[in-house]
């Protein structure tokens, strides 16, 4: 029997200690332990691996079809079982788009403290899974449960995409132009939550951001000059845009003023409330970036769960893409937010990939 009645107000991030995707282990050790792993082992067929951190796996199948394979999952961001089943999903369902492709088919993954918890709060969570699953046109077909000290959820999820749309995050070429189409901040906002700052209105905000769909990567993966793209999950925009730049061996420049940040983020990271990975994400890619001077890599290395897309694409296709954000219902990222150039002999003895201007 769980020890509180599920009448009873239930915190689900009290029974965390992380929350969302800043669950994610740090890049470094992330790093030592994929070396030792095996897993850079080729495989018939495998076009994409753990090779280059890319956001699924990819196996080649007849006819120029690919099959996308991705899980994902981590401790509850928010109190409500509902909500947290939403984000769950989207942030999974979101590893399919990033590749450009079309998700087909779910399973679900829980842990959950049965001792500790009401099980009809494990009910909500897929209640929440099962609704942005039915908004995505996919089933939620099964999965596999164990009781844990903390309530873990996620999806694994497959999908589909012609070969010839496939995108990847180390594939930009200079001059393309970046866009995210999600704010960032709700590392912030879920912070500010956890520590019974935020008011509900403005968590409301958050909730919406994360448990919105990026839909629009099915769209994106039909642009051939597109050229790269990934979704911001764990390791902030800095971390997943240093991930494209290191794979296509050139440098972003990225402008402050076009970032689009949810306005109620900016009210608690004046008060420099923020989570904790934010500074593990700093810490990690500091040495890298040039141009930020203040708190501003508070906002650049928040952790986002369920986050935007983020891609390059060729100049050219501006008013292509434009019209396409525009239709998705995303007029407020029709604005790039920095580009992909060369790196100079002086970037590369800096060891500079990113620089961050204001202007």
């Amino acid at each position: 029997m769980s020890e509180l009645p599920i009448g009873e107000n239930v915190r689900l991030t009290q029974f965390s200690k992380g929350s969302g995707c800043g669950c994610k282990i740090a890049p470094a050790i992330l790093e030592k332990m994929l070396s030792t792993s095996g897993a850079h082992r080729s495989f018939p067929g495998l076009l994409v691996g753990n090779e280059t951190r890319d956001d699924a796996a990819v196996l080649e199948l007849s006819g120029g079809q690919c099959l996308i394979s991705t899980t994902d999952f981590f401790t509850p961001i928010v109190d409500d079982a509902f909500d947290f089943g939403r984000i769950a999903a989207a942030n999974a369902i979101s590893d399919v788009y990033a590749m450009g492709g079309k998700p087909v088919m779910a399973v679900a993954i829980l842990g959950f403290p049965v001792e500790k918890l009401p099980v009809e709060l494990a009910g909500r969570i897929l209640e929440g899974a099962h609704a942005v699953c039915q908004q995505a046109g996919i089933p939620l077909a099964g999965g596999h449960s164990i009781d844990t000290p903390e309530p873990i959820f996620g999806l694994a999820v497959n999908g589909l995409v012609a070969k010839s749309n496939l995108k990847r995050n180390n594939t930009a070429k200079a001059g393309d132009l970046l866009y995210l189409t999600k704010p960032l901040g709700v590392g912030i906002l879920a912070a500010a939550s956890k520590r019974g700052k935020a008011n509900a209105a403005d968590l409301k905000v958050a909730i919406n951001v994360m448990a919105q769909l990026n839909t629009v990567g099915e769209s994106l993966g039909e642009i051939q000059e597109v050229h790269a793209m990934t979704d911001v999950t764990g390791f902030g925009l800095l971390g997943h845009l240093m991930e494209i730049c290191k794979g296509s061996a050139l440098m972003a420049e990225i402008d402050l003023s076009c970032l689009p940040i949810l306005e109620q983020a900016n009210t608690y990271r004046e008060q420099f409330i923020f989570p904790d990975n934010t500074y593990r994400n700093w810490n990690a890619y500091e040495k890298e970036v040039v141009g930020i001077n203040g708190p501003e890599f508070i906002t650049l290395c928040d952790p986002q769960t369920s986050g935007g897309l983020l891609f390059a694409v060729s100049p050219d296709q501006q008013e292509v893409i434009t019209e396409l954000l525009i239709t998705a219902g995303l007029d407020a990222h029709v604005k790039p937010i920095g580009r992909m150039i060369e790196r100079t002999d002086a970037m590369k003895q800096s060891g500079s990939w990113i620089s961050v201007k204001s202007d």
